[in-house]
């Protein structure tokens, strides 16, 4: 049996090694180490403590294999055996460490009955909030191992919105612990071995383009490159003064301001309705919402349609926004009009006197739609706004990202409800991109003292 060697490694590491709490991100950029750090803390685990099951997790088995399986076969060769069947390296002492991809919802479904005491999600920022939370849910067992999830990530991906909650944000829900998370950063200058066998990495990370050179390099959690919508703006500093915000501060909705409501049916999956305000120059204002969404991420809360319309009803009759005032119908999907076993879900909520107008299922003219409506013009001014109380719509549309296949579209396996729905709102009310005045500089000008102004579209 051969003596593993474990090289020294670098003070970002070392942090990574020693921390205490439940749930431990580490990263922040590119070449960070994030994959060194994985599979040594990995394989120090396994050696210490006979018994202990270890799981690591990328979004495809490609990725487990090229940046981890073969690594970790060569570095534990004559000291633990992979079984490629069960994908699992196992220890002598009776440790192991467990493969897994998670490259959709189902992939979860190999996790029934799974107990792990340290599990790793490599690249976590790749999967979706309800994924990482489902594999969260493994890490358990009644040993005295510890039970840790180390969770490596960069700006960017479905799940960017999650990891920058807790760990950059530090924003909990009632039922997380904040003392339960802590971040490690770590960038590509942290990586000492790196930048002596590769110096010139940093030269290619400040050569990219401005927005991803801000997320790979600097480790900028605000932008990500990917983001579909990534004209959206929350700027509580704006709230007041609407400029260079879509999210503002609720106020009054003049009486004669024309009201819609717009409508994307869920069951299993959350459904999503969105109440409007039109102002005189047709600039949209989203000034409530009922989401069907329990406290995890896109997963419904199962009403019946007869429980959905009814809620609709007591929020248009009772709410002090809406109570009193004409709602002018409003785009549903054109679905809702199957009625082929009985009545449709729009015949259900005609009975509560709520009525739907079908909506344009266009996708990719709906998407550019609400890009015209969130541009900013010269004076900071959008033609969409956003209540600081749709809560729903703050959180799910900055996590949409561009779909892998089709590069126009987003992707449709992540939290797309209220997207889907605004989407129609839009379509019903479609505006022309704006213009905007931008200085050119003109050619063959060595003092630089001509400059051409044009209007271009954004």
């Amino acid at each position: 049996m051969r003596t593993l060697k474990i090289n020294k490694p670098s003070e970002p590491q070392n942090a990574f090694l020693r921390a205490k709490t439940k749930y431990v991100g580490y990263g922040g950029a590119r070449g960070g180490g994030k994959s060194w750090a994985v599979q040594t803390k990995a394989k120090l685990l396994c050696l210490k403590f006979a018994g202990i099951k270890c799981l690591i997790v990328r979004r495809t088995f490609a990725e487990l294999e090229g940046n981890h399986i073969n690594t970790l076969r060569a570095d534990l060769l004559g000291i633990a055996r992979y079984n490629s069947q069960e994908k699992m390296l196992r220890f002598a002492n009776g440790s192991i460490i467990k493969f897994m991809f998670c490259a959709r919802d189902a992939d979860l479904q190999k996790l029934q009955g799974q107990e792990y005491d340290v599990i790793f999600l490599d690249e976590a920022t790749q999967l979706s909030e309800y994924q990482m939370k489902s594999i969260a849910a493994c890490l358990r067992g009644v040993n005295t191992f510890p039970k840790r999830m180390y969770f490596t990530c960069n700006p960017g991906g479905q799940g960017h919105g999650y990891i920058k909650r807790v760990f950059i944000d530090r924003k909990f829900n009632e039922n997380e612990d904040p003392d339960d998370y802590v971040f490690i950063s770590a960038k590509v200058r942290d990586n000492y071995a790196l930048m002596k066998t590769n110096p010139d990495y940093v030269k290619q990370l400040e050569a990219l383009p401005p927005k991803l050179r801000e997320a790979w390099l600097d480790g900028n959690w605000n932008i990500f490159e990917g983001q579909f919508f990534e004209e959206f703006k929350d700027d509580p500093s704006h709230y007041i003064d609407r400029r260079w915000t879509h999210v503002i501060e609720p106020f009054d909705i003049p009486l004669d301001w024309k009201i819609y409501r717009s409508y994307d049916y869920g069951y299993a999956k959350p459904f999503s309705v969105g109440w409007w305000a039109v102002d005189y120059e047709g600039t949209l204002y989203r000034i409530l919402e009922l989401y069907g969404c329990t406290k995890n991420p896109n997963e419904g809360v199962k009403w019946d349609v007869y429980k959905q319309a009814e809620k609709v009803h007591e929020i248009e009759t009772q709410h002090p926004m809406l109570a009193g005032r004409k709602i002018t119908g409003g785009p549903a999907d054109p679905a809702i009009w199957d009625g082929q076993r009985g009545d449709s879900i729009a015949d259900v909520f005609a009975k509560q006197r709520i009525y739907w107008d079908k909506g344009d299922h266009a996708r990719i003219a709906g998407w550019m739609q609400m890009h015209y409506r969130f541009s900013f013009d010269d004076n900071g001014i959008p033609s969409m706004y956003i209540f600081k109380n749709c809560e729903a719509f703050i959180r799910t549309i900055p996590l949409m990202v561009y779909d892998e296949t089709n590069v126009e579209d987003l992707d449709t396996d992540l939290e797309d409800h209220v997207a889907d729905e605004a989407r129609y709102m839009c379509m019903s009310r479609p505006i022309k991109p704006k213009k905007k005045e931008v200085q050119v500089q003109i050619g063959e000008d060595p003092l630089n003292q001509r400059v051409e102004v044009k209007k271009v579209f954004l």
